[in-house]
């Protein structure tokens, strides 16, 4: 079975947004949480999953590097059919995630949006799971 260079890039760009849609969903649903006594917004799982997701989106900010999803879909790109566009909504998201700024922007963003979820776990800190000593 062959998959296309575009099908793939396709695929990439999705699981891309669904990182983005993770890392946005937990800085707004994080404070919400707090004021509504949401109790999951206090899962310490996902909590690091989301802190470690913001992690790795500051250190590429610091380092001058782009996202590796979006270096790996302009190369699968890259790589298609001329022949072959890519889907309309991939289209139309593409225009939405990709801002035709400078790095730096992005850069001094990213580090501001990770110390705000530094803050938050500080804020509304998670629940230790019980290796780690969790108090009841």
């Amino acid at each position: 079975m062959h998959v296309s260079p575009q099908t793939l890039a396709t695929f990439v760009l999705a699981v891309h947004l669904a990182i983005i849609a993770f890392n946005v969903f937990g800085l707004v649903v994080v404070p919400l949480g707090r004021w509504a006594g949401w109790s999951f917004v206090r899962g310490f799982w996902w909590r690091l999953a989301h802190l470690g997701s913001l992690t790795v989106v500051a250190l590429q900010a610091i380092l001058g590097q782009s996202c590796f999803l979006t270096l790996w879909q302009a190369s699968l790109e890259a790589r298609a059919d001329a022949g072959e566009p890519p889907p309309l909504i991939a289209t139309w998201v593409n225009a939405i995630l990709f801002w035709p700024l400078p790095l730096w922007v992005f850069g001094l963003a990213y580090v501001a949006v990770f110390l705000y979820a530094l803050w938050l776990w500080r804020w509304v800190p998670p629940r230790r799971p019980s290796w780690l000593g969790a108090t009841s």
